[in-house]
């Protein structure tokens, strides 16, 4: 896992990285299958961002027709990058680097022959320059497009069961090394 891990976190430090980049890895991780993703660019108040989700067929999975539960796996950020305010890939970026690192993983195990009972759903956004909020220690990342739109579009409704993976270095409730399950919402945030 820790291979797909580096290669994300490298491919998502460009300030050109796009949807279709994130793509263009995922079916190659996937092999002549391909990965079935897709992109939906979204324009909101402050810029545009570009949705990726990607469905990986389980053996019993509903798509294929079977019973097995859909798992949902979403990336959940304001943007991989704050450009101009910020040089380079910023923390708010662990949500879609793991997300799509997950996706990759499952899709190369796919490919081998290693097929999870049911299928998952990897969703995320792309969004190089994201808006950033004064605040301290750090500014706060912003969003182009508001929650509803990004639930919207990273949350289906065959998804049984969502887990949420998203990164609040600069939130003073909680700010740690590790695994923290905790109040994602503090003074609006």
């Amino acid at each position: 896992m820790l291979k797909y891990v580096l290669d994300i976190v490298e491919l998502l430090d460009d300030p050109q990285v796009n949807g279709k980049t994130v793509v263009e890895y995922l079916d190659a991780a996937a092999g002549a299958e391909g990965s079935s993703a897709q992109v939906t660019t979204v324009t909101g108040d402050q810029g545009s961002t570009d949705f990726v989700l990607v469905r990986i067929p389980g053996s019993r999975g509903r798509t294929s027709g079977g019973s097995a539960r859909t798992l949902g796996v979403v990336g959940r950020l304001g943007g991989i990058g704050a450009r101009p305010e910020v040089t380079g890939l910023v923390s708010d970026a662990d949500g879609a680097a793991a997300a799509i690192a997950t996706a990759a993983k499952l899709l190369d195990m796919r490919r081998r022959g290693d097929v999870l009972p049911g299928d998952v759903v990897v969703a995320t956004h792309i969004c190089p320059n994201a808006p950033t909020e004064p605040h301290d220690p750090v500014p706060f990342m912003g969003s182009p497009v508001d929650i509803a739109t990004m639930n919207r579009h990273e949350v289906t409704a065959d998804m049984e069961a969502v887990l949420s993976i998203d990164t609040t270095k600069g939130n003073r409730i909680i700010n740690h090394k590790g695994l923290a399950l905790s109040p994602t919402v503090k003074e609006g945030w």
